[in-house]
């Protein structure tokens, strides 16, 4: 809604337009982050509107790599559900549970071996996610076969998560 579009401003979000000049200059920005000390929040799979957790997009990875950063996973369950609660003057349950920090990562060589190298940074960083996740919420992380698949149809096409 709307009305919710101040929230992103009072936390110091930067918004993520893939495959654009902008997106470099996120990557820019997120790195200078780093780079005084502070602290940077990525959703890996490029958002909180799934139910199931997705295969990651390369930039997490690509900004971990380079920054040599540390990194705390959060494992946050519940999201899509706010906003269906909002509507309904309820309280929706989020559940967040922190694991333990982890890295840094060391990324080398060059084009397709050095894409590789940050496509096995990407699945090991959602792998820390995954375990702070009940199974039912693992998505691409979990047994299922058929969550799954839905998690890389979802990655592909995001509306079909959104009801689209």
């Amino acid at each position: 809604p709307q009305w919710l579009r101040f929230f992103p401003n009072l936390w110091g979000v930067i918004d993520v337009t893939r495959g654009s000049v902008a997106s470099r200059l996120t990557i820019r920005a997120a790195e200078a982050i780093l780079q005084q000390d502070g602290v940077l929040g990525i959703y890996p799979e490029a958002g909180a509107w799934s139910r199931i957790l997705r295969p990651p997009r390369p930039g997490t990875a690509y900004i971990a790599a380079r920054s040599g950063a540390r990194l705390l996973p959060i494992g946050v369950d519940g999201i899509p559900n706010v906003f269906a609660a909002l509507g309904k003057a309820k309280r929706a349950k989020v559940t967040v549970r922190i694991g333990k920090p982890f890295g840094p990562y060391v990324v080398e060589g060059r084009g397709r071996a050095r894409r590789l190298q940050l496509d096995e940074v990407g699945h090991d960083i959602m792998q820390h996610i995954a375990t702070l996740l009940p199974e039912e919420s693992r998505g691409y992380y979990g047994n299922d076969p058929a969550m799954r698949e839905q998690a890389l149809a979802e990655a592909e096409y995001p509306e079909r998560a959104l009801g689209g």
